[in-house]
C-alpha cells in the first residue's frame, strides 16, 4: 500500500475532495477489548462478559467500546499518510464523533479517510479536517463516523 505524501500545505489543499484512502483491516478480538477495558477502567459486562452478553445483549456477543474504535484511527492515519518536511502535528480534536452501529467481538474493521478542508492559519500552518469512517468489513452501516481536526506546520 502506497502512502499519500504531503510535503506542503499546497499538497494538502490539492488532496481535498479526493476519494477516501482506506487502511488495512484490524481485527478487534476479545483480548483487545479486555485489555482496553482494563486500561480505561470500563469493564461493563457488555464489553467483557461473553456469557452474559450472549444471553442479555441485543447483539448476542460482547462489543467493542466506541472509544476503542475511535483510538484506532491514528494507526491508520500513519499507515496511509506521510508528511515529509512537516515540523509539527497536533491533534486538534473532533467536531463530531458518532457510533451508529456496534462492533461485535471478532470483527475486522477498516478506516477510511477523506480530506474535506484545509484552513490556512499562518505561514506554513493549517488546520485539516478529515472525514473518517470506520466500518466492519461486510456491513452496510459504519460503526464510527468522525470529523477529525489535525493542525500541521511545515
Amino acid at each position: 500500500m502506497d502512502k499519500h505524501s504531503f510535503d506542503s500545505i499546497a499538497a494538502l489543499q490539492a488532496f481535498v475532495g479526493q476519494p477516501a484512502a482506506q487502511g488495512q483491516p484490524i481485527v478487534i478480538d476479545q483480548d483487545m477489548i479486555d485489555a482496553y477495558a482494563r486500561i480505561v477502567h470500563d469493564e461493563q459486562w457488555i464489553h467483557v462478559d461473553a456469557d452474559r452478553a450472549r444471553t442479555d445483549s441485543p447483539f448476542g456477543t460482547t462489543i467493542a467500546h466506541g472509544l476503542l474504535t475511535l483510538s484506532l484511527i491514528t494507526g491508520w492515519y500513519h499507515q496511509l499518510f506521510a508528511f515529509p518536511n512537516r515540523k509539527l502535528a497536533l491533534n486538534y480534536g473532533f467536531d463530531k464523533v458518532r457510533f451508529p452501529a456496534p462492533v461485535p467481538s471478532g470483527s475486522a474493521v477498516v478506516g477510511r479517510f477523506s480530506l474535506t478542508r484545509v484552513d490556512a492559519l499562518a505561514d506554513n500552518e493549517a488546520r485539516c479536517t478529515w472525514h473518517v469512517d470506520v466500518c466492519v468489513q461486510g456491513a452496510e452501516r459504519p460503526v464510527m463516523v468522525a470529523q477529525w481536526l489535525m493542525q500541521l506546520r511545515y
